[in-house]
């Protein structure tokens, strides 16, 4: 992480700290502490990015056991060289996806989110990349994200209906994405440009970060 965000870096290592010993810690005075060290990461984020503290709590340290990274999954559908891209209410594009739901499998959630935000049945077929978000996605964020690619094929074209979170959904080719508004904290033009790469490509290697 760069010099400007280690503040950022510690906070995230303090509460993973609190969060691990609220998990598996004994001592009921060792779990003050760990409340403690929780909450002063939270008082760091919310100095830092002014933010409400009571908003920070609730994103940063509403969970129990272990912490790990969450899931995100975007799909990457092609028909005729162009990929299905959605537009997000605030007018950015956006691959189909989201996070993981618990009750998912990232198989299921890929072909889920897809259904849902651009009302096309697909199979979740091939994972293209599994990334670090913050090594390529700004900006950074007080949670990790681990981002999964997913190429799919299509099983059923569908009708697009308007939802609570895209407002429309429709096939670009590379160039045409290039001079769109991307949803860079979701997905970047590299990323978009790896998809490609990779429906093109049929012996490509799943990239790992």
């Amino acid at each position: 992480m760069s010099g400007e965000n280690i503040w950022l870096d510690w906070a995230v290592k303090l509460q993973s700290i609190a969060q691990a010993g609220l998990t598996y810690g004994k001592d009921k005075f060792d779990i003050e502490r760990y409340e403690e060290i929780r909450k002063i990461s939270a008082e760091i984020v919310a100095h830092k990015t002014e933010l409400p503290l009571e908003k920070v709590t609730e994103l940063f340290c509403n969970e129990n056991g272990y912490q790990t990274p969450k899931i995100d999954t975007r799909a990457a559908v092609f028909k005729d060289t162009k990929i299905l891209l959605v537009k997000e209410n605030n007018g950015t594009w956006s691959l189909p996806g989201g996070w993981c739901d618990v009750w998912c499998s990232v198989k299921e959630n890929t072909e889920k989110e897809v259904f849902e935000e651009a009302g096309i049945e697909v199979s979740a077929e091939k994972v293209l990349a599994v990334q670090d978000r913050e090594k390529h996605n700004k900006p950074v964020y007080a949670w990790k994200i681990c981002k999964i690619f997913i190429l799919c094929s299509i099983k059923k074209d569908g009708k697009f209906t308007a939802n609570i979170e895209t407002t429309e959904s429709k096939y670009f080719s590379l160039e045409e994405i290039s001079k769109l508004n991307l949803a860079e904290e979701k997905n970047n033009l590299e990323q978009i440009k790896m998809c490609f790469a990779a429906y093109e490509n049929k012996n490509w290697q799943t990239q790992l970060d």
